[in-house]
């Protein structure tokens, strides 16, 4: 089982992610994950790309896909893997589909979770943090005991400057710009587009129920 999930910041893709890992008992890899793993192994492609983010430069497609084909030949993807953040481009999406092919592995399950735009700037400008432990709350869904103060330490609580809304909206504008194209790869037919703001256990029920009618075809 072969799932890429594609979703916008703040469409509690993380969450989902998790479960599904142990849901179908396979694990869940990330591009940020690939690059610190192969940086402090000292791996060619792990120096290589190292070098060039430490330069302010982004990773072409080809280190990222060497990584990406490194990582999937490990034992623990023998049953299947979950791919967040990969691929990112249209030639990423090309040459993923040349690796399965490969490797003789079947065409990947493609879900996106889908959420209007005002929906995520209003949760994403709720979230808190605790300067001091790093907790996280949420003032729609998660507050904290006293308004604006941590649960643990009493602190008052912090706007990130990536939960500012100018700032989301510029996030939410790159993720459609670099992602649309991918999907539209992928076509129709392929991605499951599962709603997003309906209650996080809706969407795992969404999301299971697209893997499972994908994998029973």
């Amino acid at each position: 089982m072969i799932l890429l999930l594609f979703g916008p910041p703040g469409c509690g893709k993380g969450t989902q992610a998790a479960h599904l890992a142990e849901r179908f008992q396979i694990p869940v890899i990330s591009t940020g994950e690939i690059f610190r793993a192969e940086c402090k192994a000292g791996t060619e492609l792990g120096r290589k790309s190292c070098g060039i983010m430490s330069g302010g430069g982004l990773v072409d497609d080809g280190i990222v896909n060497g990584m990406v084909a490194a990582r999937i030949a490990r034992p623990d993807c023998a049953g299947g893997f979950l791919l967040d953040g990969y691929p990112r481009t249209v030639p990423q999406a090309e040459q993923f589909a040349a690796m399965l092919r490969e490797r003789g592995l079947p065409g990947p399950t493609v879900i996106h979770l889908d959420v209007a735009e005002e929906a995520l700037v209003a949760r994403l400008t709720a979230r808190r943090q605790c300067p001091k432990c790093l907790r996280i709350y949420n003032t729609l869904w998660q507050p904290p005991r006293q308004t604006g103060r941590c649960d643990d330490d009493g602190e008052p609580l912090i706007t990130r400057e990536d939960d500012q809304e100018a700032v989301i909206r510029q996030r939410l504008a790159a993720y459609r710009e670099l992602t649309g194209p991918v999907l539209g790869w992928y076509g129709d037919a392929a991605v499951r587009t599962v709603d997003g703001a309906l209650p996080p256990e809706e969407v795992t029920r969404a999301i299971e129920n697209a893997v499972l009618q994908t994998a029973a075809r």
